[in-house]
This record gives structure tokens, sequence and C-alpha cells, in this order.
């Protein structure tokens, strides 16, 4: 019998029951790699992580992520509100807890830089783990089905519907109004067509929508679908966030920029989240993405397996 410690946090919030909730998972380095799968499909979040030893001694901690469906190579708000659990800790596996935290995860190195408050650690941002990769174009239609909104409702001035990632991939689309986007469904059955043709080797078809106004143009407010993952919708998505931001600045203008972007999620759930994402763009190129957010604690607890 092995019990395991666990302590879930509401992230991209700092009002409790609001954001995204995670749980994060210790003293799991006996378990397979089913058992982890079996125990993220009972807590039922959008992700939960499990916390191992590094494999290198000079990192923090070995992270994995899954899905109530399946283990992830990245996401946004695991990360932050694993670093913010951490960051509560003096020591990890023999080690102090300093302000900067190293994450081995499958999309690569990630580093975490803590947030303080008068002492006390109460956000985190996170440093994109891959190069912004803009990915084929999605069709219209295909946007339109899998969310129930008529095909005009879908802007294009900007960019057409498109997969982008930096580290885990989104198809994202930008909607006329803040009606379409409240107005949005998901359907399974479009989304398992969409995924057919789409379909990736680590990431189900996953749908970030988002509106802009033409007045505060960086200030974003979006929903993330993924039903494939049982996720019907995600509170707050850290990883569609960064790529949708890093894919906006990349199309600006301005050759060289430092644009922070802010984007408003979970609103229509009644989890409104708020994540900040700061993107450098040099001579053309996006160079650096990171991804910023606070947490609450909600609940500790055990698991026997």
């Amino acid at each position: 019998m092995t019990v395991l410690s666990y302590t879930t946090v509401d992230v991209f919030t700092s009002n409790r029951f609001e954001g995204n909730p995670l749980a994060v998972v210790t003293g799991a380095e006996q378990l397979s790699t089913k058992t982890m799968q079996k125990i993220a499909a009972e807590f039922k979040h959008s992700e939960i992580t499990f916390v191992l030893p590094p494999k290198d001694p000079t990192n923090t901690a070995n992270v994995r992520i899954f899905t109530p469906t399946m283990e992830v190579p990245f996401a946004g708000h695991p990360n932050v509100g694993t670093a913010y659990v951490l960051g509560q800790q003096r020591e990890i596996f023999g080690r102090p807890i300093g302000d900067t935290l190293r994450f081995e995860e499958k999309a690569g190195l990630v580093e975490v830089a803590l947030r303080r408050t008068e002492g006390r650690v109460t956000a985190a941002t996170i440093r994109a783990p891959r190069p912004l990769d803009i990915g084929t174009a999605v069709c219209e239609e295909t946007i339109a089905r899998c969310i129930g909104i008529d095909r005009s409702a879908i802007f294009k001035s900007t960019h057409q519907p498109v997969f982008v990632s930096v580290g885990l991939t989104f198809a994202v689309a930008e909607l006329d109004g803040l009606a379409s986007l409240g107005a949005a469904r998901p359907n399974l059955t479009h989304f398992q067509e969409a995924a057919g043709p789409n379909a990736e080797s680590n990431h189900d078809f996953s749908l970030f929508v988002y509106v802009r106004s033409p007045y505060e143009p960086w200030t974003i407010r979006a929903r993330m679908f993924a039903p494939l993952d049982n996720v019907a919708e995600d509170p707050a998505t850290g990883s569609a966030s960064a790529a949708l931001c890093a894919y906006l600045v990349s199309l600006a203008p301005e050759q060289t920029m430092s644009r922070r972007v802010t984007i408003e999620q979970g609103v229509e759930m009644g989890r409104r989240s708020i994540i900040d994402v700061d993107v450098i763009k040099k001579d053309g190129v996006v160079t650096d993405v990171t991804i910023s957010g606070s947490c609450v604690p909600v609940m500790r607890g055990e698991i026997t397996v």
C-alpha cells in the first residue's frame, strides 16, 4: 500500500473557488504511468501533476502532467500551481527551495520564478519551453461546427484559424464579439471529426477562441474547449494563452517589441481567471514567452493506492 499526499490550489486567481483547480501529488515515485492516469481521471481536474525526483540533480524536480485522459508534455496552469505549492516548502528532495525552480518535463526544461508578497509566495512566472511553432490553417467550418456558431462569426482580419504552440498545440480562432464567444458550446461529435485528420501524437484537437477589443487589443477574453480530454471547457489555459500571445506578437508590424498581454478566461463558467503573458520579439522573431499568475490554496489530503 502506498500513501500519497496531495494539495489542491486554484491557479490564475487570487480568489478561492475561481481560476483553474489543480491537484499536486507527491510521493508517487513507485507508481506506474497507468496508475497516475487513473488518479488523474479520479480528480477530474483539467490537469494534475506528479512531483518526482529530478533525473539531473541540478534541477528541482521531474514533473509529469496528466489530463483525465492522457499525459501531456507541457501546460501552463500545472506549472504555475506546482511551483506555488513547492514554494510553500522549505526544501524538496533534500534541497532548499530558492526563488527559481527548474522542472524537467516531456516538452523540455521549464524554468519557474517564484513571486512573493511580504515574503510569502503568492504567484509564479514560467518560461515557455519551446519556440513559437505556427502550424497549418484550420478550416473555418470546422471551428464553427465544433462550438456551434455561425461561420460568419469567425473574425479573419488578423489571421485565419490556425494551429499554434509553444509546447502544446491548440487551434486558435478570433471571434467577432462577446456575444459569439458567449454562445459557443462544444460539440463532441464535431471535435472527434476534427481530430481525425488533425490528431497529433501528444494532444487531441483542442480549441482556443478569443475576442479582442479594438480599443484595448492586448487585453483579450478567451474560452478553451477540449472535450476529447474530458474537459468540456477549461477556466484557464496558460499554454494556449502563451501560444496565442506569441502568435499575435509575431504578426504585429513592429519588428522589435516587448509586450504584456492579459487574458481573461473562465468568465462564462463562473471561474474568472487572469493570465499575464509577456512576449519579446527581436528582429521579427519571438524570442521569449513567459506566463504569470497568482494562486490560492484550497485543500490537502491523502490518496491510498
